[in-house]
């Protein structure tokens, strides 16, 4: 690229899509520029393109070892709901760090307000679906698409298939970005979470 194409293209955009890319998505100030050079100064192409790279970078760093992290607590306001979670990363650098401590304030949240069983697909015992799977082909409104309803109930009770919030990014995806902007491998160990009275 020339240094007059270079100046057009970055004339395209300002500071301020910089700077509002990178409230959007967290990424660093250099990789916000390029994706907006590359997307011709559009924000929303700009977010996707770094959503695919930033889910590659998640897809290669998953399979490495996160042992470090918080155990973490949130107790819903009246008392009425708390959470227990560990969320583990892979050092203890970035588990002091504040955007790691908010993602994981922010997933207990997500567990007190939307309950979750189960943390992925995988950990969910294949004789719970089984169970369920019997339950709805005893229900004349749902036994003529179980499958889709098997899906549907596991977006409801499995953690990282939940949307986040009000938002449409599911937890997982939300997950993902969180390892692309901080470069470590994150995951959720485990969780619980209680409900006054609810039964034992």
């Amino acid at each position: 690229m020339t240094t007059n194409e270079h100046q057009t293209r970055m004339a395209e955009f300002s500071a301020q899509d910089v700077k509002a890319l990178r409230d959007r998505t967290g990424a660093g100030f250099m990789d916000c520029k390029r994706a907006l050079e590359e997307a011709g100064g559009d924000i929303d192409k700009a977010t996707g393109i770094l959503r695919e790279r930033g889910l590659a970078a998640a897809a290669r760093k998953s399979g490495r070892e996160a042992r470090e992290g918080l155990v973490s607590s949130y107790i819903h306001t009246g008392g009425r709901v708390g959470v227990l979670i560990e969320v583990n990363c892979e050092t203890d650098f970035v588990a002091r760090t504040e955007e790691f401590q908010k993602l994981v304030r922010d997933l207990a949240v997500q567990v007190a307000g939307l309950a979750p069983q189960w943390v992925t697909r995988e950990d969910v015992p294949e004789e719970a679906i089984q169970a369920k799977r019997r339950e709805l082909a005893e229900d004349p409104r749902a036994r003529d698409d179980i499958e889709s309803n098997i899906n549907r109930w596991l977006k409801e009770s499995v953690l990282y298939e939940q949307p986040f919030r009000d938002s449409n990014m599911a937890v997982r995806d939300l997950i993902h970005d969180r390892i692309a902007t901080i470069g470590e491998n994150i995951l959720v160990r485990r969780f619980t979470r209680y409900a006054l009275g609810e039964e034992l």
